[in-house]
């Protein structure tokens, strides 16, 4: 599916998923860096695949939009999760969902804590983070995002 998006085949990745792709994906970003890397990185590590990009899907089987982590733990240095819902689906929870799931998905794998970065005008973003416990550490600039505030989440301590 990566593949046909790539090479600009929408109609056919979308019979792949038999999902609708709302308009706004795969956006011109998404074609030049998003979906690149992640093929790229499939095609390296395929049996790493459950570190990489995910879709979000609704209990209607809407696209809804897409998170995952930056890339194994292992070959990126850190557990850090990225997440996108894409704009008609906004506000109904997505984010925090998703981003909870793969927090709990890296602690179940063993990592002891868990990387989120977020532009610090995205107010819905720091909303998610915040609210599941992520602590600000500090800020890094990213040359594709720029500034980005860095927060982590450590694991629960274990019984």
């Amino acid at each position: 599916m990566l593949e046909q998006l790539v090479d600009e085949n929408r109609d056919e990745a979308q019979r792949m998923l038999g999902l609708e792709f709302p308009p706004e994906f795969p956006s011109e970003d998404d074609l030049d860096g998003f979906l690149l890397v992640q093929l790229r990185r499939m095609r390296e590590s395929p049996h790493r695949r459950e570190w990489m990009a995910r879709l979000i899907v609704s209990k209607d089987h809407e696209f809804v939009g897409h998170c995952g982590f930056h890339g194994p733990p292992d070959i990126i240095g850190r557990a850090e999760i990225g997440y996108t819902v894409f704009a008609p689906y906004r506000g109904r929870g997505y984010a925090k969902e998703a981003a909870e799931a793969l927090v709990r998905f890296a602690f179940a794998q063993g990592e002891e804590e868990v990387f989120a970065t977020v532009s610090p005008n995205n107010a819905p973003s720091l909303a998610v983070v915040r609210h599941l416990g992520f602590i600000e550490v500090g800020m890094q600039e990213d040359e594709v995002d720029g500034l980005e505030l860095v927060f982590v989440i450590p694991a629960p301590p274990k019984r």
